[in-house]
């Protein structure tokens, strides 16, 4: 191989790696070790899609005297909380437990320190696949779990995305190649062959809801609204081309 082939080869690598530090990437990179004339083109694809997933923390935070009575009602508090998910539609599969704590709270007001009791935190991860109903399951959950509940999170997401990501990659593709033809012809020679190709991809949820705070009890209150928005995935295509006269 010669030093100009090797240089060449050495260059179209260096660019695949270093498009992998922006995001989730298939890269495929190709190069013949010919000594073309080309051109290189940057090609984007946008496509939205409505998310079908709600994924939301929800737990129970305890305050009692001795540690017993803590875990014992945080115990009680969360089995309820959850069992509200599961009888809202939630597969228990799609629960997951990400957080138990105990620890000792304390009172520094008086510039003393006064053991006030101790808190038991045990939070749940729960996917929600039926967005219609998921604001329903929420208040159930806190509901079950009453004045001690705590929502921690909620994002939502597209549990299988892989039509939007062909479709963004169809429109990359099409925009690259339309440039790049646009070039070779306004240059005065013919688009060849696909040297190399590397592909970026980022996907961006929705803003997340804000939730108000309320009394577990308030039967005044209106169900919690939920507005999913929309996600949109997003892919980039480096695409080098060769040239002919």
């Amino acid at each position: 191989m010669t030093n100009t082939k090797l240089i060449g080869f050495i260059a179209l690598s260096g660019l695949a790696l270093a498009a992998c530090a922006q995001g989730r990437q298939a890269d495929i990179v190709v190069n013949t070790g010919e000594n073309r004339t080309g051109v290189s083109v940057s090609g984007t694809g946008e496509i939205t899609g409505a998310p079908d997933t709600l994924t939301i923390d929800l737990g129970v935070s305890v305050l009692a005297e001795t540690v017993a009575e803590a875990t014992t009602r945080a115990s009680e508090r969360a089995e309820a909380l959850i069992e509200a998910l599961v009888s809202g539609g939630v597969d228990r599969d799609d629960i997951t437990t990400t957080n138990y704590s105990i620890f000792p709270e304390y009172d520094f007001r008086t510039n003393q320190e006064r053991l006030i009791g101790y808190r038991v935190n045990n939070t749940v991860r729960a996917k929600i696949h039926d967005i219609a109903t998921a604001g329903d399951v929420i208040d159930s959950a806190v509901a079950a779990a009453g004045d001690e509940a705590t929502v921690s999170g909620l994002s939502f997401s597209i549990e299988d995305d892989a039509g939007l990501v062909e479709a963004a990659r169809t429109a990359a593709w099409e925009d690259a190649r339309a440039k790049a033809e646009q070039l070779a012809s306004l240059s005065g020679q013919t688009l060849g062959r696909v040297i190399a190709i590397t592909e970026t991809m980022t996907s961006t949820p929705p803003p997340i809801p804000y939730f108000e705070e309320f009394a577990a009890g308030d039967a005044a209150r209106a169900a919690t609204p939920i507005e999913p928005g929309v996600s949109t995935v997003t892919i980039t295509l480096q695409v080098d081309f060769a040239l002919e006269d």
